[in-house]
């Protein structure tokens, strides 16, 4: 068993390498927090309650050498409803496309039967590099550590997989997170980047404000309500009449929830929640667009979206 730790020597290497990994693992193994640590701004939303990513959203990490497109897919699960099935889809499709596959496992939960699903599924890729990144080492004692890497090891000999590298991270605390970007960069084509320098992301900037939004509204709300939490933004207009000097941003956007009750949910009394969630998605806004916003948001019921194809559609599912 190959566990890589920073003390590695690393190849020099002079070609200029480009490609695409992306990070797999059930809902809330750390995925997108990885992204956002290795691309250093937030490009994917992260939340405590687990399925919170359903947009493919790519990170850009640019390198001297190199150009790693990170692609964080919904993490796979067994769906219990339409838009289940949809990301599950979605998570294949990415596989099947990508030059290396980053299976994350917590370093503080056991391997479960979600590990094992997905597992076999990566097992019947074959052609694609795959590295198991230990996520949340941060969480852990070295002992707990070294035990989980043990059953990783094992994992991927019962199922035939020949794990490319495996990797202990912690995206929180910054640990590892260099040298995993180092270990990726290897299994990459050699090729020029596929992104102007700067770049960050490739994700359209209403579906990220409407993540952002998305993200803030899932704080702190009851465990039953992830799921039914979809925002579409409506409309983006610079406001007419304003100096150049003093520009102002109105964005638009409704909130969609399945059910009249969950309504008073997210509002809150005398709309305080909404107006916190407000606020809160306003700042992280305008820190990514780099410009003053209003934002204006409305809570709307659309019944059972989750199951409705015609839901789904109108929700970019």
């Amino acid at each position: 068993m190959s566990v890589r730790t920073q003390s590695s020597e690393q190849p020099a290497e002079t070609v200029h390498r480009a490609g695409f990994a992306c990070f797999v693992g059930r809902p809330n193994a750390g995925k997108s927090t990885l992204t956002n640590a290795l691309v250093g701004q937030k490009v994917a939303i992260t939340a405590n309650q687990p399925q919170t990513t359903r947009h493919t959203v790519r990170g850009i990490v640019h390198r001297p050498d190199s150009q790693l497109i990170l692609v964080d897919t919904p993490g796979l699960h067994k769906p219990r409803t339409l838009l289940g099935e949809r990301l599950n889809d979605v998570v294949r499709t990415t596989w099947a496309e990508v030059d290396v596959i980053g299976f994350c496992l917590p370093a503080n939960e056991k391997i479960g039967p979600g590990d094992r699903f997905i597992a076999k599924e990566l097992a019947g890729i074959r052609k694609t590099p795959k590295v198991a990144i230990v996520t949340k080492t941060d969480l852990v004692d070295s002992r707990t550590l070294a035990e989980q890497l043990i059953a990783i090891d094992q994992l991927g000999k019962d199922l035939g997989i020949e794990w490319a590298e495996i990797v202990p991270v912690s995206a929180v605390g910054a640990k590892q997170v260099d040298l995993l970007a180092d270990l990726l960069v290897p299994l990459l084509p050699e090729g020029p980047p596929l992104y102007p320098e700067g770049d960050l992301t490739d994700e359209p900037e209403q579906v990220m404000i409407a993540e952002l939004i998305r993200e803030a509204a899932l704080e702190g709300v009851r465990d039953e309500l992830p799921h039914s939490i979809a925002v579409v933004v409506e409309e983006m207009l610079p406001r007419e009449d304003r100096p150049a000097d003093r520009p102002l941003l109105d964005i638009h956007a409704n909130v969609y929830i399945e059910r009249p009750s969950q309504k008073g949910i997210v509002i809150g009394p005398k709309g305080k929640r909404l107006k916190e969630v407000g606020i809160k998605s306003r700042k992280q806004i305008e820190a990514l667009l780099g410009t003053p916003v209003f934002l204006d948001l409305h809570v709307k019921v659309a019944k059972d979206w989750q199951r409705d194809p015609k839901q789904l559609r109108k929700l970019g599912f």
